[in-house]
């Protein structure tokens, strides 16, 4: 559930000579000579804090770095990493505390002098926050940063013609101009200057206008203000631009106004506000800059602010799934207040985190009771369709695609996939006339999906049936998607299996330069090298596709091939390739293939 919120173009180039996305590769270690053993053992812990910063497990990092500061509590930036690592798993007693120590000893530190100035102002010190958030700015960010950081805590105080005159003209880049617009919109909202908010936004360029945070918070502005018709008009151009039916709180908010409802703002206080700013930003941010930088740093001091705020909770789980801690992200999913209408997708997205930590039966349960909720409904049914066909329960898959193909009714073209998926089931299931049936139908409703061509003409040469149109449905799915080295291998494997030998070499060659990491690829081409007389070449291959750990079963076929070779085919005798120069020749032809392919 992707939530990026703005365009901010030049913004990444802008923290990388910024500074602010950095870390210290090294640390002071002090009088070294004097303390050997002392140094060896804080300086392990160090390089073991930086190690477990790089594994995206921040409660190791900061464990290791609090080690380190017993013995060096004065060492810039051992307090820099640990007061990052707090931050970034919320834990704002001790953060508060390190960003302190920082700030006492590098008084330009701008992410623990941003925190102090949140700190100040969610204690009401306003003094003290704006003169922590003028501090200097060295770069684009930080400046956007302090802007608007100025103006929430002015509109704090009450003082709105002071806060929107602030963001009217601010010395800041032409790429930030959407941005400020936005939150100056905001401020006038809250302000309770209607007009003046909808003027505003207004003046957003049509294009962000759309843009899913955007939209929410123009069309929520203007239906507050009683201009329903301006309001739907908001969420239906954002729907246009929008795959699968649209987000689903740009669909409730549309409800809720189409009902005569006057929704609530927004961002109704200066404190909501001050946590949309750091949202925005640490949304952009950690999807930019990896899971442990600044933007999830940033998404906790939104959430410092705003403990509910279901966006911030959202994008920081994502990047919690991104760095793997899929258990991690779902105690995220937990805090977000039951009842939104995201409520469904944050289910499902923690059951296929539990699938990640091996959980299948645990996301068995958790979908299963979700859709006993919404019996209408058929996400969760085609979520448990896919998790059982991706851990090989084929029976149970197909089951669950049959309940959900009766969910939907008469089918449209967008419920190709589901016949697909069951028709694949039905395959593993060696039930081969219910998975064509289900091929074809799945092609009836979208002739030109790759996948379904790819399946279904695979199987027939697999089956030794409909050869002529099997192959040439393959060929359309390679035409379709010539960069799949799945569907290409499958062509490849379709020549091999009718023994054009030299044919598929060709094909299996560019299948394995674009898929070089998947055992089965590599594997085929072994076969195919074995039969046209490149053996050393097939050896390599097997040994390869062995180096990159296959399924047991297939793993003991290659060791086979490694130590016998391969049996003469069964069907007819093939000569293959002896001399080396007809192989040389073959292996060329297959390279400027493989180039043209790229």
């Amino acid at each position: 559930m992707p939530v990026r919120p703005y365009a901010l173009p030049g913004l990444i180039a802008s923290l990388l000579l910024s500074g602010v996305l950095t870390v210290p590769a090294g640390a002071e270690v002090g009088d070294a000579a004097s303390k050997p053993d002392e140094t060896r053992s804080w300086l392990g812990s160090y390089l073991a804090g930086r190690q477990a910063r790089k594994m995206h497990d921040a409660p190791a990092a900061a464990a290791f770095y609090a080690k380190v500061l017993q013995n060096d509590p004065g060492n810039g930036a051992v307090l820099d990493a640990a007061f990052q690592m707090e931050a970034s798993q919320g834990n704002w007693q001790r953060a508060e505390a390190l960003a302190r120590d920082l700030a006492a000893l590098q008084p330009t530190n701008r992410l623990a002098q941003t925190f102090l100035g949140l700190a100040a102002f969610k204690a009401g010190r306003y003094a003290e926050a704006e003169d922590l958030f003028k501090g200097p700015a060295a770069h684009p960010i930080g400046e956007l940063t302090n802007a608007l950081a100025l103006a929430w805590i002015t509109q704090a105080q009450e003082k709105s013609d002071e806060a929107l005159h602030a963001l009217e003209a601010p010395k800041l880049p032409d790429w930030t101009s959407s941005f400020v617009r936005y939150h100056r919109a905001l401020l006038a909202d809250v302000a309770g200057r209607a007009a003046d908010a909808r003027a505003t936004y207004g003046q957003i360029p049509k294009g962000d206008q759309r843009i899913l945070r955007v939209a929410l918070a123009f069309a929520a502005s203007a239906a507050n203000a009683g201009d329903m018709k301006l309001a739907q008009g908001i969420l239906m151009a954002h729907l246009e631009k929008s795959r699968a039916g649209g987000h689903p709180q740009v669909q409730a908010l549309l409800a809720e106004i189409e009902a005569g409802k006057r929704p609530p703002l927004l961002v109704s206080t200066a404190t909501e506000g001050m946590s949309e700013l750091f949202f925005g930003l640490g949304e952009l941010l950690a999807s930019d800059n990896g899971t442990l930088g600044v933007g999830v740093i940033f998404l906790q001091f939104s959430l410092y602010l705003n403990p509910n705020s279901t966006f911030s909770l959202i994008t920081l789980a994502n990047t919690q799934e991104v760095s793997n801690r899929f258990a991690d992200a779902n105690a995220t999913y937990d805090r977000i207040p039951r009842g939104t209408p995201l409520e469904i997708p944050i289910e499902i997205k923690k059951a296929v985190n539990l699938t990640q930590l091996k959980k299948v039966d645990d996301a068995q349960s958790l979908l299963e009771g979700l859709s006993r909720q919404h019996p209408r409904d058929v996400r969760p049914i085609e979520q448990l369709a896919n998790i059982m066909r991706a851990n090989n329960r084929f029976a149970e898959a197909v089951d669950y695609y049959t309940k959900a193909i009766a969910l939907v009714g008469k089918p449209e073209a967008r419920h190709w996939a589901y016949f697909y998926a069951r028709g694949a089931s039905y395959e593993r299931l060696k039930k081969l006339p219910q998975a064509e049936a289900d091929l074809q139908r799945s092609l009836q409703l979208s002739p030109d999906q790759p996948d379904t061509l790819n399946y279904l003409g695979y199987t027939w040469v697999d089956n030794n049936r409909n050869l002529k149109k099997g192959l040439a449905m393959i060929e359309k799915a390679v035409r379709l998607r010539p960069d799949n080295g799945y569907i290409v291998d499958s062509l490849g494997w379709a020549h091999y299996r009718l023994g054009n030998f030299p044919q598929a070499v060709k094909h299996l060659e560019l299948a394995v330069t674009l898929r070089p990491d998947d055992p089965t690829l590599n594997d085929h081409l072994g076969d195919a090298y074995w039969r046209v007389g490149r053996e050393r070449e097939a050896r390599f291959q097997w040994t390869h596709a062995l180096m990159l750990k296959p399924e047991p079963a297939d793993a003991d076929k290659m060791r086979e091939k490694l130590e016998k070779g391969l049996p003469e085919p069964r069907s007819r005798q093939v000569r293959r390739v002896k001399d080396p120069r007809r192989a040389e020749r073959a292996r060329s032809r297959t390279d400027d293939a493989t180039s043209a392919g790229k």
